[in-house]
């Protein structure tokens, strides 16, 4: 027995050591991962740096607290490549981004929106662009052009699962899906999900908005109710919101369910009388008179719009719901219109589609083009303007208004679009020929999220800096309209060249702990109760050293990584305060961050049409005044 005590370990432990040997053997030999790993050349595929070779912690998107090597990556990135000078002026700040790979707390979700932003390009490489001629991405723009609406005429199919309309290019703020039918069947309830694309390994596809209509209740009342929801695969469900009961929760600026939603004291389902539209209603608390907006028997004209913050729903021309845009799950992610169960369909309508001009049509396409500069021309002032890619006509609409200004045609100032890739294809090809027609586009190597728009904020800077050499570097969105000279003027009156933040200053601003809030920040994320001063995000200014430092610190991974993008920069600007940096906060109150103010310096939240309105103004000579009451 003593004999076996000493030989059943030593003979287990030479099985570990020749079975170790056998699978070193037949395992693919790599590199250890604290070096740097080898990566084959790709001309065409300047996202080679997240290829299926990176180490293990590039790999897992999750583990956000491991510092991911980007070393050694980047070497194939635009080397001889094929692309126009045109097309490699819209990638002057592509490069520069690789950084983001070395910060050990980067932003949500970021890693994820490299990754597909890596197939949207590769896609968009496989379909032939290498820009060696003068042939489109795409032989048949007209086939390919994203429509400015489709109906259930020449877009849906119907089947086992309902009605379905495809949505070819995403939605965006202002655009509408309006359903005409009547509700029927046994129990008179129905579906509408808004969807986007299946993403590989998926079995189904995420569900923007899940909007369901119970007639005669469910498991928690008996009442007829409105459920609206979200789910994703990596998520499941997400948290229901039911209307009613109402509460004082908005949705821009409008009620997450209207007050009058309620139980139609004449419609008695359960005891089998009919509906009646002469019926008697129940009154809310308030006295006011409520009704449920669905009938079995009944036509509703239904439309679903979208705003700022979410999407609202009127029945009947009446405003219902409004359901709150949920993190990453946004507009124009929307792929198709999915409508089940009993409801019996006239129509659908989805307009106010993004769609891009042709350019063989606009008459003034010359004048529309941005000149080229030379690497760190000198400029007085750069501006950024944050954009989506299906945002087409804001785009032409900034283009045909203040990027007119004099400085801008002359070159004293350069304007740049920073838009992401989109997971839609027929979008990335039209943005593609954008960005070659107009030289004013920065393309960035992720998918567009609202919650990474800070690293839009860092790629300004680093154009700003190091790009170009611009005395000022301005941020503001495509949805602004700017009086350039006006804010040139306003950046010589403060008569500071270092250490300036201008724009409309908040010094007391304390974090959104509500969870609902789109603005929403966890106590892991900011765990203080205020924020430093900061500049709010449709327009502010900081001088060359802060856009250089934001550059460098990028660069070395220092940068502290915030969802809020002004707020950020605030941030960021505290810390250099506290290295020794004297700091100046101009604040101007012509910054106008919820619509227009006669006199404004800085217009939000304004359509094309009030762009160019706001532009005929000043061209008429007359003062800066606004075109609506916003």
């Amino acid at each position: 027995m003593k004999k076996w005590v000493w030989v059943v370990p030593i003979g287990s432990f030479l099985m570990l050591l020749i079975l170790r040997e056998i699978l070193m053997r037949n395992l693919p030999r790599e590199s250890s991962s604290l070096q740097s790993p080898v990566i084959p050349v790709n001309l065409s595929n300047p996202l080679q740096w997240v290829d299926a070779g990176a180490p293990p912690s590039f790999r897992s998107p999750e583990s956000a607290s491991r510092v991911i090597s980007s070393e050694g990556m980047l070497s194939s990135l635009f080397v001889d490549r094929n692309f126009s000078n045109q097309v490699q002026s819209s990638l002057l700040t592509w490069n520069f981004m690789r950084y983001f790979l070395n910060y050990s707390r980067p932003l949500p979700n970021g890693m994820s929106a490299i990754k597909e932003a890596q197939l949207a390009w590769e896609t968009l490489m496989d379909n032939g662009e290498q820009d060696g001629g003068n042939e489109s991405l795409h032989k048949d723009v007209k086939e390919k052009q994203c429509p400015y609406f489709v109906n259930i005429m020449n877009a849906t199919e119907f089947g086992d699962n309902g009605y379905k309309l495809r949505i070819p290019c995403g939605l965006i703020q202002g655009s509408t899906i309006t359903i005409i039918g009547t509700p029927g069947g046994l129990l008179g309830d129905f579906r509408i999900d808004l969807s986007g694309d299946q993403l590989p390994g998926e079995q189904e596809p995420p569900i923007l908005l899940h909007y369901n209509v119970r007639i005669l209740g469910d498991k928690i009342t008996k009442d007829p109710v409105i459920v609206q929801n979200t789910w994703t695969a990596a998520h499941d469900w997400g948290t229901e919101v039911r209307c009613p009961p109402s509460d004082d929760k908005k949705v821009d600026e409008l009620s997450q369910c209207d007050k009058m939603v309620g139980k139609d004291d004449g419609q008695n389902f359960a005891a089998g009388r009919s509906s009646d539209n002469s019926s008697s209603m129940s009154r809310s608390a308030t006295g006011a008179r409520q009704h449920f907006p669905f009938k079995k028997g009944y036509l509703s004209v239904m439309t679903l719009r979208m705003g700022e913050e979410g999407i609202q729903m009127t029945v009947d021309g009446k405003h219902i719901t409004s359901f709150a845009c949920r993190e990453n799950l946004e507009p124009w992610l929307v792929s198709e219109v999915r409508i089940s169960g009993d409801l019996k369909l006239v129509s659908v309508l989805a307009s106010g589609l993004p769609s891009s001009e042709e350019s063989e049509h606009i008459v003034d396409l010359e004048s529309l083009k941005s000149a080229q500069f030379l690497p760190h021309h000198p400029l007085d002032l750069f501006i950024g303007v944050f954009s989506t890619a299906n945002n087409f006509e804001r785009r032409m609409a900034v283009r045909r208004t203040w990027m007119q200004y004099p400085a801008v045609k002359t070159g004293e100032v350069a304007v740049r679009f920073f838009v992401g890739l989109h997971k839609n294809q027929m979008v990335n090809e039209q943005l593609w020929d954008e960005l070659k027609t107009y030289g004013d586009i920065q393309l960035m190597p992720f998918v567009d999220y609202y919650s990474l728009i800070t690293w839009k904020t860092v790629a300004i800077c680093t154009f700003g800096s190091e790009v170009i050499s611009a005395k000022n570097v301005m941020k503001t969105d495509d949805d602004a309209f700017v009086r350039v000279d006006e804010v040139i003027a306003s950046l010589k009156r403060t008569n500071v060249s270092h250490g300036l933040l201008y724009g409309l200053i908040n010094y007391n601003a304390q974090p959104h702990r509500d969870l609902s809030s789109k603005w929403y920040i966890s106590p892991e994320e900011w765990p203080e109760s205020s924020y430093p001063p900061w500049a709010h995000g449709p327009g502010y200014v900081v001088s060359y050293d802060i856009a250089k430092a934001v550059y460098k610190k990028h660069k070395k991974g220092q940068l502290k990584m915030f969802k809020l993008e002004d707020v950020a920069m605030g941030m960021w600007i505290a810390e250099m305060q506290k290295e020794g940096l004297q700091v100046s906060y101009v604040n101007d109150n012509r910054v106008c961050i919820e619509g227009c103010k006669n006199g404004y310096v800085v217009a939000h939240y304004q359509s094309p049409r009030e762009m160019l309105c706001l532009w005929k103004n000043l061209q008429d000579g007359s003062k800066p005044g606004c075109c609506s009451g916003k």
